[in-house]
């Protein structure tokens, strides 16, 4: 059997392209609090049923890419054990997801840094000997088609090509940031600065690394093999790696994420993207979900956010009495199979698998994760609950900061509580 895969359509419809997908799942996310407490963060639970890896995934398969490796760390028992039932692909067809832990080939440490994960799992690139070699992060949500920007990549014969977007100057102090010529070349990789440079033209936004690099296989071995030999380099893609390729004059091209066309899209939906690093951005993503005209939608039958299937029952609203106090109701939300919602009434929330919420409750502006439990009269606003939180009948989460804080939970800069996984809230 072939070990190639043929790539169609926008990449080299004559040529057969092998390549290989690694996604950096390693991370630890401590910005996102007690959700990754005990799970990595691309393993956080997202739009009611998925996680959010499923996202990184369903854009590399529905582009045709089917060699995945996806590099885990972190607490990664949730997400190995997520990939491994959720994501079985065909072997006969040399198709696959697979886990590749961190292995300590290269010597005793754990992955330094991004670049040092790729380096440690060389033995990966040089047993599938791809031609190019997609390394993307395993924690932002956006829709891609990763075969355009091989193409672009192919078409600029870069060395590698970095997927950017513009975003505001505040946003641009987390993201690495570049500069460019008239023809998409970088000039200047800037990682995490106070200052960002602005896109010419265009004041007050800067054009943002999104963390999504495409390289030709040997030009990416040979430039890890280059920063594994520097002692004071941090072994990370945004702060070291590219940054040198720039400097030494190597043709590291941008490839601008608005022109990515994907089927079902609207000029509405195309160029959103959202890095999943804090609570915020967390609940701001969810909520997106929930409008009438979503961003980022989960119902373009064109381009399928897949996960794993589930044995729930579909989702079950109960009562509606005559005085309207005790209404089954759920509005402006997503509701996961499994959920009963008794005589409660929700509002622009997202409920995932199992959850319950008993009568005369609330819940509004949040996001319950599996298995929660809501008592009767009890209110929720504004809040993340994790896991199996039990929230008993009467208690209130998310109308009291200081309350909350003082029962240990996370209050948000913005005002969003999370309690953590399995919390009785009384």
């Amino acid at each position: 059997m072939s070990e190639t895969h043929t790539i169609v359509g926008d990449i080299a419809p004559n040529r057969a392209q092998r390549v290989l997908a690694m996604v950096l799942a390693g991370g630890e996310g401590r910005r996102l609090s007690a959700l990754t407490d005990e799970r990595a963060k691309p393993a956080v639970p997202f739009g009611g049923r998925f996680r959010i890896i499923d996202i990184v995934l369903s854009n590399f398969v529905n582009s045709g890419i089917t060699k995945i490796k996806v590099l885990t760390q972190y607490k990664s028992h949730s997400l190995e054990q997520h990939i491994a039932r959720a994501w079985r692909m065909s072997a006969i067809l040399d198709q696959y997801v697979e886990t590749v832990p961190a292995q300590q080939r290269t010597g005793k440490d754990w992955y330094k840094g991004s670049a040092d994960a790729v380096w440690q799992s060389m033995n990966v690139i040089s047993d599938e000997k791809p031609t190019h070699v997609c390394v993307f992060g395993g924690d932002h949500v956006y829709t891609m088609d990763v075969r355009q920007m091989l193409a672009f990549h192919d078409e600029k014969k870069a060395r590698v090509t970095v997927a950017a977007i513009p975003v505001s100057k505040e946003e641009a102090k987390a993201f690495g940031v570049i500069r460019v010529d008239e023809k998409g070349r970088i000039t200047e990789f800037l990682e995490k600065v106070p200052n960002p440079p602005e896109i010419p033209g265009r004041p007050g936004l800067c054009l943002a690394s999104m963390g999504n690099y495409v390289f030709g296989a040997s030009a990416l071995i040979d430039e890890l093999k280059q920063d594994a030999r520097l002692n004071e380099s941090a072994h990370d893609f945004g702060k070291n790696v590219l940054p040198k390729m720039v400097k030494d004059g190597h043709d590291v091209y941008a490839y601008d994420f608005a022109t990515n066309e994907v089927p079902g899209q609207t000029d509405w939906n195309r160029g959103y993207w959202r890095d999943i690093g804090t609570i915020e951005s967390y609940w701001e993503s969810q909520m997106d979900l929930v409008e009438v005209t979503p961003r980022f939608s989960l119902y373009n039958d064109d381009w399928v956010i897949r996960t794993g299937m589930s044995h729930d029952p579909p989702a079950k609203f109960v009562f509606s009495d005559a005085s309207g106090k005790r209404v089954g109701l759920a509005t402006d939300s997503l509701v996961s199979n499994g959920c009963i919602v008794s005589g409660g009434r929700i509002q622009r929330s997202v409920l995932s698998p199992r959850t319950r919420i008993n009568s005369y409750s609330s819940v509004e502006e949040s996001v319950l994760l599996e298995g929660v439990i809501v008592g009767r009269h009890a209110r929720v606003h504004r809040a993340i609950l994790d896991k199996g939180v039990i929230v008993s009948e009467g208690a209130e989460v998310g109308f009291d900061p200081d309350a909350d804080e003082e029962r240990g939970f996370t209050v948000s800069e913005g005002g969003i509580t999370v309690v953590p996984r399995g919390t009785i809230v009384t």
